[in-house]
């Protein structure tokens, strides 16, 4: 009974949005979702991409896949545990760097947002946002960052030995594919976190629309939050 009353709720939420783009005009709605996600974006970039964006925070920090942390000690009681850390603080630098990079593509991507595309986010689930950036910029954005990520990396002696390890888990099945690569797996990881970091952004602005910098957006997520 209390499934199906959520779900009930649930599905009363969503009515209550698509009803919104209606008493607002499409344009209108679909503005003041630009004017968030601008912000979002903006936002997260600036968190992220600033020193100690990734290190520091231990929701975004990057470490080693699982499978290859098991080769740690053993690398670490071979004399390797300065090298180790030097990987760990460069994985997260190069984020950082790589990050930084991302702003004019992400705002390109709220520009190009079509009136249906912001009717899908704002009557759409908590990783709304998420799934619009992923499948409008991971491309663009991968092949951004991976130049950016390897500079940093390629000079270190373990990146090396990641790759030997991590590839070597890849062809057991201990490692996934796409974290066989240094370069790729920083790439991926930075990339998860600055969605992550934007949906959390414009969820902060659902909660709390006074907080969102443009007229619009106050209006439509204020609307939004009334409901």
């Amino acid at each position: 009974m209390k499934r199906v009353l959520l779900l009930a709720l649930s599905v009363m939420s969503l009515q209550a949005h698509a009803d919104l783009l209606d008493a607002f005009s499409s344009k209108d709605a679909s503005a003041g979702l630009k004017q968030a996600l601008e912000q979002g974006a903006t936002q997260a970039v600036a968190t992220l991409g600033a020193q100690g964006g990734f290190l520091d925070n231990e929701r975004y920090r990057i470490t080693l896949p699982a499978n290859v942390r098991k080769a740690e000690p053993m690398l670490r009681a071979m004399g390797q545990g300065k090298t180790i850390d030097e990987l760990n603080l460069a994985m997260n630098r190069a984020a950082e760097s790589a990050v930084a990079e991302a702003k004019p593509l992400l705002l390109n991507a709220v520009k190009q947002m079509t009136v249906q595309d912001a009717k899908g986010i704002l009557t759409g689930g908590e990783d709304s946002v998420t799934q619009y950036f992923r499948s409008k910029t991971t491309d663009a954005l991968t092949q951004k960052f991976l130049p950016v990520v390897s500079k940093a990396t390629s000079r270190l002696q373990l990146a090396a030995q990641y790759n030997k390890l991590a590839g070597q888990g890849a062809a057991l099945g201990l490692v996934k594919a796409e974290d066989a690569n240094v370069e790729a797996y920083v790439t991926r990881k930075a990339l998860d976190a600055l969605y992550l970091r934007i949906g959390e952004e414009e969820k902060a602005i659902r909660q709390n629309p006074a907080e969102a910098v443009g007229k619009i957006a106050r209006q439509v997520f204020g609307a939004m939050g009334s409901n």
